[in-house]
């Protein structure tokens, strides 16, 4: 136990230490490769499942709020420390001379970012663009498809407001047909799930649009079953990966798919304002991107990251973020955000009254779930919550949902969702 606690701490004086590295040193050579090759591996050989020092030290890693308990964290999380510290190392230098040192200084070390979370996301750096948010990325994907009056787009209703918006612009523009599926919440059924996909597939189908975890309740779907089935009928497949990425265990190619976005200050804790755009090698040619450069219909992936100025600073220090996530390790991760949500739900679930609109089924669910209290709107619950107990949450009321969303991270204590459980308890009773 005292090795594992001298360990423990030497993790994060290395984190610390490469967050400070000297501008003009790649963050990706020296330190950090060695915090990379043998902190990581050396890790996650450890045990540490339920290492009480191990997630303190995680804990402690982020600033997080004193006044109230934040469990929304679904929208945008936090950064740890680390990543704070190399961002404002960053942008700090570059106001010194921001053409400079922003320009030409930073922006050498993207190619190191990006092939780091090729690694990460498992693809090439060459199928991958950063750029600010999954609604830039889908935007960019659905916008750029070649599509004609008639063709077939099969999504469900339960896909992200922004991206169901950008489908009916192209419906109202081009004239192409869009398919809503609908299923059970929560479902816990693989093969109807990809059935209700399926189902709706024709010779005219062109695209099927899947939300890999869903904001609303959690939900996971089977995106490689669906896209195995889609693309033996010549479909191509596009994945809202907003919620999946850094918090299920898994790579883009496990998904199977075409296209891809993600938002890289959601699970991965890296800078606000940062994404993820993956394009499949021999589909970067066709796709038309939003902001077109001099060869829009050129078949490398650079062409859209022609997004103007844009904040080197944030996109350096997603390396920084990276390195975090792979310290706790991916899989430890899920297991961690699993077990906070089974916490509370399996303390409340039986409460009279109590609605859980999510499955506790790993396979199905990760950190993020939805609760309603019969008779209390789900924007009153919140309120409730905020008000009377110091709980940050968000409503949820959509289709057949309606209740709060409670979104733990890794840096959620036990003692916080008892918090959460006493309110249920008391709310239940009134």
């Amino acid at each position: 136990m005292k090795n594992r606690r001298k360990f423990i701490k030497s993790i994060g004086a290395t984190l610390a230490s490469t967050a400070l590295l000297p501008l003009g040193i790649s963050a990706f050579e020296n330190e950090s490769n060695k915090f990379d090759t043998e902190l990581i591996d050396e890790l996650l050989g450890i045990d540490v499942t339920n290492d009480t020092d191990f997630w303190a030290w995680v804990q402690q890693s982020y600033t997080s709020s004193t006044g109230f308990i934040n469990l929304n964290n679904g929208g945008v999380s936090p950064q740890p420390r680390q990543v704070q510290e190399a961002f404002k190392r960053y942008n700090d230098l570059s106001n010194e001379a921001p053409s400079y040192y922003m320009w030409r200084t930073l922006k050498k070390d993207l190619d190191g970012v990006k092939e780091k979370l090729a690694s990460l996301a498992g693809v090439s750096p060459d199928e991958i663009a950063i750029n600010r948010n999954t609604t830039e990325a889908l935007d960019t994907i659905i916008n750029g498809l070649s599509l004609n009056k008639g063709d077939e787009i099969v999504l469900s209703k339960y896909d992200y407001p922004n991206m169901k918006s950008v489908w009916k612009m192209r419906e109202k523009r081009d004239g192409i047909v869009l398919k809503w599926i609908d299923f059970p919440v929560p479902c816990e059924d693989e093969d109807l799930l990809v059935k209700r996909f399926t189902d709706q597939f024709t010779s005219k189908t062109k695209i099927v649009h899947i939300t890999h975890l869903i904001n609303w309740t959690g939900q996971i779907l089977p995106a490689r079953k669906i896209a195995d089935a889609a693309h033996n009928r010549e479909i191509e497949v596009l994945v809202d990966g907003a919620h999946s990425f850094a918090h299920i265990d898994y790579t883009i190619p496990d998904l199977g798919c075409d296209y891809y976005g993600t938002s890289l200050h959601k699970w991965l804790c890296a800078p606000f304002g940062t994404g993820l755009l993956y394009v499949k090698k021999d589909k970067i040619a066709k796709l038309w991107p939003s902001f077109p450069n001099d060869e829009p219909g050129g078949d490398v992936i650079s062409k859209f990251e022609n997004l103007g100025t844009r904040s080197v600073p944030a996109e350096v220090a997603i390396g920084q973020a990276i390195n975090f996530h792979l310290a706790i390790g991916a899989k430890r991760k899920q297991e961690r955000l699993h077990e906070l949500k089974n916490y509370w739900i399996s303390k409340v679930e039986k409460l009279p009254g109590i609605r859980i609109y999510t499955s506790k089924d790993p396979k199905f669910s990760g950190a993020l779930a939805t609760a309603g209290i019969e008779g209390i709107e789900g924007d009153e619950l919140a309120g409730r919550l905020q008000r009377e107990y110091q709980i940050h949450v968000t409503n949820i009321q959509v289709e057949q949902v309606n209740g709060v969303r409670i979104t733990p991270h890794v840096y959620t204590r036990f003692e916080d969702l008892d918090r959460l459980v006493t309110a249920f308890e008391e709310m239940t009773q009134k």
